[in-house]
């Protein structure tokens, strides 16, 4: 279990008081160590007196459920180990970000977030693909405008999106959010068959727009040679 009281004493106090004052969207744990840390700073956080109770409660069963699961034998491998739910790894995350797109690892990322209930996380990952898709795609609309349509910025400036996507993925909404629980890796494969159909069906839409705007060059036309005109 991760030492929360000692990673408390590195934190500001604006950062421990965030811990309360945004309770909902992180682990009760690291809660109860932020408010500890306050009090032992002298600085008593006025929250604490209503929020105590209820995140005593919260890691007193989840310790009673940690102490009620079957210590797993030692030749057991590290994945039927891992206590906790089947959530999509940080592998997996990422591997989808760069192969498809910033909304696929975001999707999976999603999906781990629902699973362990922290809707408030959730929210604010949505809130961060929407808002992020719209700027990009503003950016990658100038871009294009200012550049001529160029093919290489075309290629480019959508992985450096999804890039930056995945930074945000991993170094916030994942330490946060995901990274203190223990979980068992969850399979790829039905995911990766999904995007794989989607980005098919997707390019088979999308692609006469593009070549229409001349974002994309078009398919080279049938190389037979044309038959001969008739002579009168």
């Amino acid at each position: 279990m991760e030492d929360y009281a000692a990673k408390m004493q590195a934190k500001t106090d604006a950062d421990l008081q965030q811990y309360v004052s945004r309770s909902a969207e992180y682990l009760e744990a690291a809660v109860l160590a932020a408010l500890a840390e306050l009090r032992r700073r002298g600085h008593p956080a006025p929250e604490e007196a209503a929020l105590r109770p209820a995140l005593e409660a919260a890691v007193a069963r989840e310790q009673a459920e940690a102490a009620a699961r079957p210590r797993p034998a030692a030749s057991e491998t590290a994945a039927d180990a891992a206590d906790g739910p089947e959530l999509y790894s940080q592998g997996t995350i990422v591997l989808f970000s760069m192969l498809f797109s910033m909304w696929a690892g975001g999707i999976l990322l999603g999906i781990n977030l629902y699973r362990l209930r922290r809707k408030a996380a959730l929210a604010g990952l949505v809130a961060f693909v929407l808002g992020f898709s719209l700027v990009s795609g503003f950016a990658l609309q100038g871009a294009l405008g200012y550049f001529n349509n160029n093919q290489l910025v075309t290629a480019f400036l959508p992985l450096v999106f999804n890039v930056v996507g995945l930074v945000v993925f991993l170094a916030w909404f994942w330490p946060r959010y995901v990274g203190a629980v223990g979980y068992r890796s969850r399979s790829w494969l039905l995911p990766f068959m999904v995007c794989l159909a989607l980005t098919f069906a997707l390019q088979r839409l999308v692609r006469p727009m593009l070549v229409k705007n001349g974002l994309v060059l078009p398919t080279a036309p049938d190389a037979r040679p044309a038959a001969p005109a008739k002579t009168p």
